[in-house]
């Protein structure tokens, strides 16, 4: 089998059969090749003061602070902060498709970025899914609970993961989040990076 991006029928189709799980599911978010994402109410801010520098030889705890959005409330990211989202939507990979995490592009040509790096998603993967949000503007954006945030695309693999995402052996650090996670980081190998 050919690795491939699937299609908007294609992406539907393995929705509507449980083979691919987006809770809640909106079938009128669906684009050519990929789902839109919406934002979560949930977000981690940095405490800046708390540490003088990030050792990745012996990563700091307690980093950032959960803040939650009550319903119709709205979030502000500062120009050039950096913190953590969510996705409203639970999603549920199977051992033979992987998915990219994208920014928007409408977003992007506003300075908002959603990822840093994490934009790739492992077979097998449960949960909401951490979004690295950067505000590269000059001004304050206002971040909307509810509203599109970004995109999601699947490939198929060549075969079926042989220890998915979750898998005992792996330590799979996010595996099930629901909100904004903070990084787990040990500097041992790379786990999936949306966690």
């Amino acid at each position: 089998m050919t690795a491939s991006v699937l299609s908007d029928g294609t992406i539907r189709r393995l929705v509507d059969e449980g083979h691919v799980r987006i809770d809640p599911w909106d079938p009128t978010m669906v684009q050519p090749a990929s789902v839109d994402l919406k934002l979560g109410n949930t977000f981690r801010v940095f405490h800046n003061f708390r540490v003088a520098a990030i050792d990745l030889a012996e990563p700091p705890t307690n980093l950032t602070e959960l803040v939650t959005c009550e319903e119709g409330e709205s979030f502000v990211i500062h120009p050039g902060e950096f913190v953590l989202g969510r996705t409203e939507e639970w999603v549920e990979l199977p051992a033979d498709l992987v998915a990219r995490i994208e920014g928007k592009s409408s977003l992007g040509r506003l300075g908002l970025i959603v990822h840093a790096t994490a934009g790739f998603v492992d077979p097998g993967w449960k949960g909401t899914l951490t979004l690295e949000i950067t505000n590269l503007t000059r001004v304050p954006i206002v971040l909307w609970p509810g509203k599109p945030i970004a995109q999601l695309s699947f490939m198929t693999l060549d075969r079926p993961a042989e220890r998915p995402y979750g898998h005992p052996e792996l330590g799979s650090h996010y595996h099930g989040q629901v909100d904004a996670t903070e990084s787990r980081y040990e500097g041992g190998p790379a786990q999936s990076s949306v966690g």
